[in-house]
Formats: C-alpha cells, structure tokens, sequence
C-alpha cells in the first residue's frame, strides 16, 4: 500500500519542552490505527502536526506534499474531528455551505449523515454553531469530515460527545471506509474501536512506545 504520511525525526517544542522527540514512522493507505496514551502524550500535537497547524522540526509528507507550506493542497484530501469543536462563527448552514465549495461536496451528504447521528439538521440551519449543544456540535463535526470520502480521516477523540446511539452510527460508518482510506483515531476507549483497527500505537512522553499490528 501506498504510504500517504510519512514522519522522519520529528520533533514539536513548546517553550522548551519537547512534547515530540525524534519521532519517525509511516503511515499507509489502508491502516485503521488506534492511536492512545495518556494526556500529554503528544497524540494530539501530532495529530496537529499533520495537519500543517503547528511548525515542527524534522521531515513531514502528507500524500507528498510539505504539510506547512501545501496545506491547502492537503486539506482536500483529509477529514478531520477535533477533540474540541472549533469556536466557528458562523451559523450551520453557512458551514455546510462553506465546506461544500472548498471540499467539492454536495451539501446534501452532510445532511444524510448528520440526520443519520439524529441531529435534525432542518430545525438548526440559522442556528450559529457556538451555540449549538456539544453533542451537536460533534454529530455535524462528524458529518463534515465523513461525507467528504478523504483519503485521510483523523479523529481526535471522536466519540466524545456523542449518545450510545450516534456511537453506533459512527462506528457503522467508520467500518464502511473504502479499504484504501487511512484512518487515525485518537482514543482513550480503545474497547470501543478494537474491532475496527488494524494497528496500534501508543505514545508516551513524545515517543511512540507501542506500533503493533491487530487483527481484525
């Protein structure tokens, strides 16, 4: 399979603290990774990292592409749920409206599946998202990133926020990805998504401690 992110000795400090030491691996189409350790980690640094969100030391691709100067270019092909819904403001239909044209998707996918975790889209159109509840919120992050198809899908704590019934819902779809998607799911319940991975890492203190394979 094709590798899609590609990490050699990559480093984050915040004031001069080290959260990512020397970090290298792959990541490849295909791989449904769980990826856990306890906060402060640097799951979610990494996470950000990939995302061209922060300036870093060492090597990083995505799809090939320099993940701070081709950001754009990248964000075209990921989908992503942060662990903390972003403070957007706008109202959910200028957001549905607005990743409709950047993401090339028919704004009608975004409601199926925001209707599938039952978030009734139709009565909270010229609602603004702050505020929206946080469950909300997470259903209409979820559907955003999910509609798009991406070739990368990076969830930072995804079910956060959700009822027992949109979990489900989530993992239904999340076990429907295309075989080529590559999945990265933040996580501290890894009972939940055991049955949908096929490689885990754990982290500890900037480090990858754990890269195993799993069988699923």
């Amino acid at each position: 399979m094709d590798t899609l992110i590609d990490i050699k000795n990559l480093s984050k400090t915040f004031n001069k603290v080290k959260v990512i030491k020397d970090l290298t691996t792959q990541f490849k189409a295909g791989d449904r990774i769980a990826l856990i350790g306890q906060n402060g980690a640097g799951k979610t640094t990494l996470i950000r990292c990939i995302l061209g969100l922060y300036t870093y030391e060492g090597y990083l691709r995505v799809l090939g592409k320099n993940a701070r100067t081709e950001r754009e270019l990248i964000l075209q092909n990921v989908g992503f749920v942060p662990q903390l819904p972003p403070p957007l403001k706008m109202t959910v239909s200028e957001i549905m409206d607005f990743f409709s044209v950047i993401t090339k998707t028919d704004r009608a996918k975004f409601v199926k599946i925001a209707n599938d975790l039952k978030l009734d889209i139709s009565k909270h159109l010229n609602k603004p998202f702050l505020k929206l509840s946080g469950g909300m919120k997470q259903k209409l992050l979820v559907s955003l990133a999910l509609a798009r198809n991406p070739k990368i899908l990076l969830m930072d704590e995804p079910s956060a926020n959700l009822d027992p019934e949109a979990r489900v819902v989530l993992f239904n779809y999340l076990k429907a990805l295309p075989k080529d998607t590559l999945m990265i799911l933040s996580s501290h319940r890894v009972d939940e998504i055991e049955d949908m991975v096929n490689r885990l890492i754990e982290m500890d203190l900037g480090e990858i401690v754990v890269d195993e394979l799993m069988d699923v």
